[in-house]
């Protein structure tokens, strides 16, 4: 089933992304780009702890649906839960300036 933004049908996210310009303002597909890579890298670092969702949850205070929501990408949390879930798992949120040189794999970087 297609997507349909702005009028246009959309087979996949990549078919969206690859027309971001079109349909997407910088701020939207940055805050994707986000999301991709905080999931990822709140995965691997919760799984790196060997911790569940369910304990880190209880670590952080955050609950435990809001995490894998998180964990799927599909919320952006406040830096206030970035910082609640981060810092049980030893990270930190760290600002890099907008630079086409400069790369950030993940938001979050180990304490």
């Amino acid at each position: 089933m297609p997507m349909i933004i702005d009028g246009k049908g959309f087979e996949t996210f990549d078919d969206v992304f690859s027309n971001a310009d079109k349909v997407l303002t910088a701020a939207d597909k940055a805050e994707i780009e986000f999301n991709i890579n905080f999931a990822g890298a709140l995965i691997e670092a919760r799984e790196r702890s060997g911790i569940t969702q369910k304990q880190l949850a209880q670590l952080s205070g955050v609950k435990q649906p809001a995490i894998s929501r998180m964990e799927r990408g599909t919320i952006s949390p406040s830096i206030d839960t970035f910082l609640k879930v981060a810092v049980p798992l030893g990270y930190k949120l760290v600002l890099v300036p907008i630079d086409s040189n400069a790369t950030v794999d993940s938001p979050m970087e180990a304490v």
